[in-house]
């Protein structure tokens, strides 16, 4: 698992100026025709106990400071395929704004920030997948979050690709 630079030609490249946080981590994967969608699917399927604890506490703790209550990563319609989806529509606690083979961008917005995600599947040396988070705050209760919500960020987002790897092999 490698921190990196945000892929040139990924769609949330535009969403960098002016962000007040953004990272990149990017994981070799076996070869695979899944899509972006299919990969995001797989990687909160297998969303680790100790981030589902952390997420419900999460939860509980900011809807007392006007964040709303984004549910569990997980919280997939198992019934649905993939090719279901549109742009639009809510997938787990973000919502679909572009989607290809190569890239899904997911995001949330409130009063306090925007938190956008990308999925990017591109071929380098071997097959790779870049996950970026790009993060725009709109006050100071978005800041005081960010403040808390990074360091774990670093751990959880590495965490689970780092999972959904091993139990895909």
């Amino acid at each position: 698992m490698n921190s990196v630079e945000t892929p040139t030609e990924s769609r949330v490249q535009a969403s960098l100026p002016g962000a007040y946080f953004h990272d990149t981590f990017e994981i070799a994967i076996k070869d695979s025709d899944q899509t972006a969608l299919e990969l995001y699917l797989s990687v909160v399927a297998s969303t680790p106990g100790w981030i589902k604890f952390l997420m419900r506490l999460r939860n509980r703790i900011v809807v007392i400071f006007g964040l709303k209550n984004l549910g569990d990563l997980g919280d997939i319609n198992s019934h649905k395929s993939p090719s279901e989806y549109q742009v639009g529509q809510r997938v787990g606690i973000f919502s679909i704004l572009s989607m290809s083979d190569q890239e899904l961008v997911l995001g949330d917005d409130d009063k306090h920030l925007n938190a956008q995600v990308s999925i990017y599947k591109y071929q380098g040396e071997s097959q790779k997948v870049a996950v970026t988070t790009v993060v725009h705050i709109h006050n100071f209760l978005g800041r005081a979050y960010l403040f808390f919500v990074v360091p774990m960020h670093k751990l959880i987002v590495p965490a689970m690709l780092t999972k959904a790897l091993n139990t895909s092999r």
